[in-house]
């Protein structure tokens, strides 16, 4: 039977670009623009662009922060995807007194301003679980297109998956419990983002 999967919108969000990565791979991703049919689906996919704060503003707006942390804590397996994976934090430096969804303890920081921002074009990714099926059937070298300003922090460094070099090594995947984070874009990522996305409908 296939997971029923459900991309979130909240008006922030390349999500027309991650549905249709789900649809060259053959899969079905519906898009909700609110809370109400979140149960109904096996699997959640947060994407985002823009900034922290108003992300939350819009996730409250639309009722979504409790439903989603229930999700969360109902063991079901949920994607935060580049601003998507920062608001799984407890806050972030960008948008500061502004709360993230608090479901991985740790905080968004910004890149030293000694580094060109954004952190923008392809950057490797490299393994620091093995074993994962996230990963599965993806060599060592492992490449994503980045966008980002700001980066995550996990308090427990066994929530990070894989890091990224760019000037520090930073969380570029995350992975706690049911719940995954990938910075960068697996839309744009070519055949290593739809096998991250096929890896996480299928296995995770």
């Amino acid at each position: 039977m296939k997971a029923k999967v459900a991309i979130i919108d909240y008006g922030m969000g390349n999500l027309y670009s991650v549905r249709n990565s789900f649809k060259s791979l053959g899969m079905i991703a519906d898009i909700i623009e609110g809370p109400e049919k979140i149960f109904s689906y096996d699997k959640l996919i947060l994407p985002g662009v823009g900034a922290f704060g108003d992300a939350m503003e819009e996730l409250t707006a639309r009722g979504f922060i409790e439903p989603l942390r229930d999700f969360i804590s109902a063991g079901r397996p949920f994607l935060g995807i580049c601003l998507g994976m920062q608001l799984l934090m407890e806050k972030s430096e960008e948008s500061r007194g502004i709360k993230g969804l608090a479901v991985i303890k740790g905080q968004v920081r910004k890149f030293s301003s000694k580094l060109k921002c954004p952190h923008m074009g392809w950057n490797k990714i490299e393994k620091v679980k093995k074993g994962l099926k996230i990963f599965k059937g993806l060599g060592q070298d492992v490449y994503a297109y980045f966008c980002h300003s700001y980066y995550v922090l996990p308090r427990s460094r066994q929530a990070m998956a894989g890091r990224t070099d760019y000037g520090i090594k930073f969380a570029s995947v995350i992975k706690e419990g049911n719940v995954y984070g990938m910075q960068f874009h697996p839309e744009k990522s070519q055949e290593a983002g739809l096998k991250l996305l096929r890896n996480f409908i299928e296995l995770c």
